[in-house]
């Protein structure tokens, strides 16, 4: 749960216990938005990580609400609901097989398990090969990302690291009560493998960068709004990514069936292409536009991205889940087991060759990780963004991280999620974990040392 989510509970809280008519009514939408991240965390846990239904409290920063709040989980409807005192602000959350998990689901969540691969046989490594290093310090490094004393392992709240070097994982290390076949969620690194999913569709001739008229209802301004626009956080479309009262992206994840279509629906309040906001809503309006392009419901990423890696069909393979009306939640909600996520990773790494086949534009990569846009840098709020990838050059050619390879990029994710590429060192890094604090993760040094290492 993110920081700014975290003190407006503990705001809405002293409300509830202060005045509490008042307060309930006044704190609604952000009680609603409380009670629908606990169901939704609670299902995903049981379900789609396949732990025990009580480790969903770890997922769950403490705030003064947690004794008022009520998880039930039932095996038998495949459904999470939370509530506060078992009646107020009620929220399920539904699991499909091989789908996931879905808040307030509509009539799409029915079918959701439909056209899903059946599994079949699964390796103990993957998509990628593994030959385990000798080299104890690059042991040492990813000892280090778990923290040298329980303390610091408790503010670090590291549960994965895998590094690949050349194709191969070289090290990798799990927290007590994971493994390499356990799903973690990597929150916002959805984005940048929706990006992935453009690169598909642009490789196949199927949309370019450049098209716009991309939404019916985009008849205004909004027409002109590009591809690469959605791609880089600059649509210009109205947003709000902290957790407030009547935010927008409060709005989206937790009260609303059709994610995409709420924030597609949102008043421009930039020229498009001139402004650099990171907004989890536009990465949600552009994957609205993905499922109307190919006409593919909740199966698009096995389609057009797992299916081909190797990564669908098997017991663990990724899942991501979609909204209310059966489209992926393409800002957040895609779990993976650590190793493929290393794989979509080196996927990346290596700009779209699998397997003998070219599956992304040759310029693909470079264009996503270049930290400006076709007419050179852009105005923002973000330090180093590419087309949702992170990127360590600036506009600028400076560094954002000084211990990092200039040419790294990474995709990252809330509480701590990271998958991070090194095309000089041949490497792929991925951290997962759960960090609500502002603990240092030690990240940049981690890949700056393997860097220097391998």
């Amino acid at each position: 749960m993110p920081r700014p989510l975290r003190r407006l509970l503990i705001a809405a809280a002293a409300v509830v216990l202060l005045a509490p008519a008042v307060g309930l009514v006044y704190a609604r939408p952000l009680l609603l938005t409380g009670t629908g991240y606990a169901a939704h965390n609670a299902c995903a846990v049981a379900f789609v990580a396949d732990r025990p239904a009580a480790s969903a409290e770890d997922d769950l920063p403490g705030n003064p609400l947690v004794p008022y709040v009520r998880t039930t989980v039932s095996t038998e409807t495949s459904t999470a609901t939370t509530s506060i005192l078992g009646a107020l602000f009620r929220q399920t959350a539904r699991y499909a097989e091989g789908r996931g998990c879905t808040l307030r689901a509509g009539s799409a969540s029915s079918s959701a398990g439909a056209d899903r691969p059946s599994a079949g046989g699964e390796s103990a490594a993957g998509a990628l090969p593994i030959a385990p290093t000798t080299d104890p310090g690059i042991r040492a490094a990813v000892d280090a990302a778990f923290g040298s004393d329980p303390a610091q392992a408790a503010a670090l709240g590291t549960r994965a690291v895998v590094v690949v070097h050349q194709g191969r994982i070289v090290a990798e290390r799990y927290a007590d009560g994971f493994t390499p076949q356990t799903r973690q969620l990597g929150w916002s690194m959805a984005k940048s493998v929706t990006n992935l999913l453009v690169g598909r569709l642009v490789a196949d001739e199927r949309l370019s960068v450049r098209e716009d008229h991309l939404r019916p209802e985009w008849t205004d301004d909004r027409a002109s709004i590009t591809v690469d626009d959605l791609l880089r956080m600059t649509a210009g479309l109205q947003w709000d990514e902290t957790y407030d009262l009547g935010t927008p992206i409060t709005e989206m994840l937790y009260l609303r069936d059709d994610m995409g279509g709420y924030a597609a629906g949102l008043p421009a309040v930039h020229p498009h292409g001139t402004y650099q906001q990171y907004s989890s809503g536009t990465t949600n309006a552009l994957c609205g536009v993905l499922h109307d392009r190919t006409g593919l419901g909740p199966e698009l990423a096995d389609r057009l991205l797992f299916e081909p890696l190797g990564l669908a069909g098997r017991p663990t393979a990724p899942v991501w889940e979609p909204d209310g009306v059966g489209h992926l939640v393409c800002s957040s909600y895609l779990w993976a087991t650590p190793r493929d996520w290393a794989a979509i990773g080196q996927f990346a790494l290596q700009r779209g060759r699998w397997d003998g086949r070219d599956l992304l534009p040759a310029d693909w990569m470079t264009y996503s990780t270049t930290n400006a846009g076709p007419n050179g840098p852009i105005a923002g709020e973000e330090d180093g963004y590419g087309a949702h990838w992170w990127v360590n050059r600036r506009a600028d050619d400076s560094l954002v991280s000084p211990d990092m390879p200039a040419d790294t990029y990474w995709a990252s994710g809330h509480d701590g999620q990271r998958v991070m590429v090194v095309p000089s060192a041949d490497l792929v890094v991925v951290r997962l974990g759960f960090t609500p604090t502002e603990a240092d993760l030690g990240v940049d040094r981690l890949v700056g040392d393997l860097a220097r290492r391998l």
